[in-house]
């Protein structure tokens, strides 16, 4: 069975301190604008797996994604989800004609969540303290943690506002949407290392809970990957989120620190 969705997409992190959400610094990069953030577009394909699987897909449910080209900022998005492998939803992300994400969504069996994972990660520095982005800052192996963050009622209705979410499963049952919990790997990097213009290309995500607003979200990260593909440089993370320390989210996160055009015009 085909199941399709529309969302008018919207530019979440336009003030952001990452400058390829802005449409002049995106431009020069050879994108029409400013991107949606990947964890946006996430949090779009997330509505798939939900209408079908409801609260279970969040409780212990998997999906694969990755993002092609860039949603922009109020153009329509059409996500169509299709049967895939193994019984799950292979879905797509167009925008303009452009096919802009692929995922693959499933309802495993539920899984014990890795126990400890993240304990010994450091406390991020002082912002202004923080190193930029390289191989050093970014080694294999390194551990990284977020500063604590705790929702409220508002901001969860509001994050799910900007995200044109029409399922209430979100604000019915005070949920934190899982469009935040991906976010929370973005801040992985952002809390410990500068960063440029860089993008989100592609997150493995295992649900292990739900998390609730009003908890304290943390998230632990390693350093599984840094390296060079097509000029850019890359960097992948394993990323476990908790909330008041129950395991929520296990990542495998995957970015662009470095674009090959800054390189090119250093």
């Amino acid at each position: 069975m085909t199941a399709q969705y529309q969302v008018e997409a919207y530019n979440t992190a336009k003030e952001s301190e990452n400058k390829i959400h802005d449409d002049e610094v995106a431009r020069r990069f050879g994108f029409t604008g400013g991107l949606v953030p990947g964890v946006d577009v996430y949090g779009y394909i997330a509505h798939l797996p939900v209408a079908r699987w409801g609260r279970a897909w969040l409780d212990h449910g998997t999906a694969d994604c990755r993002f092609k080209k860039p949603v922009y900022d109020g153009d329509m998005a059409t996500l169509t989800g299709m049967p895939g492998s193994d019984g799950g939803i292979a879905i797509t992300v167009e925008s303009q004609g452009v096919l802009c994400a692929t995922a693959e969504a499933w309802l495993p069996q539920a899984e014990a969540a890795p126990a400890g994972a993240g304990d010994a990660a450091p406390e991020p520095v002082a912002p202004q303290m923080r190193p930029p982005a390289d191989e050093q800052s970014l080694a294999v192996g390194r551990t990284l943690a977020i500063r604590p963050v705790r929702t409220d009622i508002a901001f969860g209705a509001s994050y799910v506002r900007d995200l044109r979410e029409t399922d209430p499963l979100y604000v019915a049952e005070g949920l934190v949407h899982p469009g935040f919990i991906l976010r929370l790997c973005n801040w992985v990097l952002w809390h410990n290392v500068v960063l440029g213009p860089w993008i989100h290309v592609g997150s493995r995500v295992q649900n292990f809970s739900a998390a609730r607003i009003g908890q304290e979200l943390t998230a632990f990260g390693r350093v599984t990957g840094n390296d060079v593909r097509k000029g850019h440089k890359f960097v992948d993370v394993d990323v476990l989120v908790r909330a008041d320390g129950v395991p929520v989210a296990r990542v495998a996160h995957t970015a662009i620190y470095r674009p090959r055009q800054l390189d090119a015009v250093a």
